[in-house]
C-alpha cells in the first residue's frame, strides 16, 4: 500500500495515537496524519500548534515517512480521497470503540464516498490511554509526573508550558502590569536562560509545576489568602530562575540572591516587591535562618516537597540531582549527597524537616523512607 492516513483532534497526541501510527507505517509506504478542525471543539492547542507538535514528535521518533495536515470544512474521509489515499486507520481499544468506529466508518464509505477503514488494537498498556484521559488527569500534585508517561516529549514540553502560561497570567490579573512585559518574563523564565534549559535535568520546568501545584494545594487545605498564595507563587516562579550560573551584574552571587534581584530587577509593580525577594532568599541555606516572614515555612515547605513523594518520583529526582552534578566524580558526590541526606534525616527525626504542619503532617513519614533508602543507596 503507497498511502494510509491517521486523523483526529490529536490535542494532545498521547504514545497511544503514536502506537496506531506506528502500525500506519507498517500497512503502507506513507502515512498522512490528518488534524481534524471541528468548531464545535474548544482544543487546548490550536490547529497549527497541534500539527507542530505531532512533527516534532514523529521526528524524535526519527519516522521520515509520516505528513501532517490539517482538514478544513471537510470531512476527513473524503480529504483522505482527495489526496489519493484510500484507507484510513484507526485504533479500537474496547466494543464501545468499534460500535462507534463502524457507524463511522460506514458513514465514510456509505454517505460520503470516503476512504475506507482499517481497524487496530493497541496493547494493553495502552488500551485506556486517549487525549481525553490525559487530560482528566490535569489537576492534582504531581499530575505532571502522570501525565509524562502517556505522551510523547514534545506534546508534554507543550501541554505543561500551556498549564504554566495559564498559572502565570492568573497570577498578574488586575495587577496593571503591560501583556509585552508578562509575556517577555514568562518566556524568559520557560525558556533556555531558566527552567526550561536543557541542562537542567531537575531545576526545570517539572519542579516549577510541582511547587505551583504544592501552592495550590496547600492553599486549598490551610485557607490561605489570595495575597499569601500570589506572594508565594511569585517567589517559586522565580526562586531558581538562576541556577548553576551568573546572570550580568549580579554574577558573583548566590543563585538565590542572583534570582532575587532578577526578580526586583524584573520591576512587575507588585506592591509585595521586597517580601517576594525574601521569599526567594529563604531558599538559600546561607541566607534563611537570618530571614522571617510569614510564609518562610510554607515556601521551604514547598521547595522541599520532593522528599516526601512516592518513591519511584522520588528516585527520579535522585538521579536527576545527580545529572546536574555530572561533573563531579562519584566519590566527591557520594560524600556531598551523603552529607545533605544526614542533615535532612536528622531534621526528619526530630520533626522539623518541614516546620509548615501541612507539609510536615503530608511529607515527612514518607520523606524519612525516600532519604534512608537514597542513603543505602549511595554506600
Amino acid at each position: 500500500m503507497k498511502k494510509i492516513a491517521f486523523s483526529g483532534t490529536l490535542d494532545p497526541i498521547t504514545n497511544g495515537h503514536l502506537w496506531v501510527i506506528q502500525e500506519a507505517r507498517a500497512l503502507a509506504d506513507e502515512v498522512v496524519v490528518f488534524i481534524s478542525e471541528n468548531p464545535v471543539k474548544k482544543p487546548q492547542f490550536d490547529a497549527i500548534e497541534r500539527k507542530d507538535i505531532i512533527e516534532r514528535s514523529v521526528a524524535e521518533c526519527g519516522w521520515n515517512n509520516v505528513s501532517v495536515v490539517i482538514v478544513k470544512g471537510d470531512y476527513t474521509a473524503r480529504a483522505a480521497k482527495r489526496h489519493g489515499i484510500e484507507y484510513l486507520v484507526r485504533g479500537i481499544r474496547n466494543t464501545s470503540d468499534f460500535d462507534y468506529e463502524n457507524l463511522i466508518q460506514q458513514t465514510n464509505v456509505d454517505v460520503l464516498d470516503g476512504a475506507k477503514t482499517i481497524f487496530v488494537m493497541p496493547p494493553r498498556d495502552l488500551g485506556s490511554v486517549s487525549s481525553s484521559f490525559v487530560r482528566a488527569l490535569q489537576g492534582p500534585v504531581g499530575w505532571h509526573w502522570t501525565v509524562k508517561k502517556f505522551m510523547p516529549m514534545p506534546a508534554y514540553i507543550a501541554w505543561i508550558k500551556s498549564w504554566l502560561r495559564t498559572d502565570w497570567q492568573k497570577l498578574w490579573e488586575g495587577a496593571g502590569v503591560e501583556a509585552s512585559k508578562l509575556d517577555h518574563w514568562f518566556d524568559y523564565l520557560t525558556g533556555d536562560e531558566a527552567y526550561g534549559a536543557a541542562r537542567r535535568t531537575y531545576h526545570n520546568l517539572d519542579h516549577l509545576v510541582h511547587g505551583l501545584s504544592e501552592i495550590s494545594a496547600w492553599a486549598s487545605n490551610t485557607g490561605a489568602s489570595k495575597a499569601d498564595v500570589a506572594i508565594l507563587k511569585k517567589a517559586f516562579w522565580f526562586h531558581d530562575a538562576v541556577y548553576g550560573g551568573s546572570v550580568g551584574k549580579h554574577a558573583g552571587l548566590s543563585n538565590e540572591e542572583q534570582s532575587a534581584r532578577l526578580w526586583l530587577d524584573a520591576s512587575l509593580g507588585s506592591e509585595h516587591a521586597q517580601e517576594v525577594a525574601d521569599l526567594i532568599r529563604v531558599t538559600d541555606h546561607f541566607q534563611s535562618a537570618g530571614l522571617s516572614h510569614p510564609l518562610k515555612d510554607a515556601m521551604l515547605g514547598v521547595d522541599l516537597a520532593i522528599l516526601g513523594q512516592a518513591a519511584d518520583t522520588y528516585d527520579a529526582y535522585a538521579s536527576t540531582v545527580r545529572l546536574e552534578y555530572s561533573d563531579v566524580d562519584d566519590a566527591a558526590y557520594q560524600a556531598g549527597r551523603a552529607r545533605v541526606l544526614s542533615h535532612f534525616e536528622t531534621q526528619a527525626v526530630a520533626g522539623n524537616l518541614f516546620a509548615d504542619t501541612w507539609f510536615s503532617e503530608l511529607y515527612t513519614s514518607q520523606a524519612l523512607v525516600n532519604i534512608r533508602r537514597e542513603k543505602a543507596l549511595l554506600k
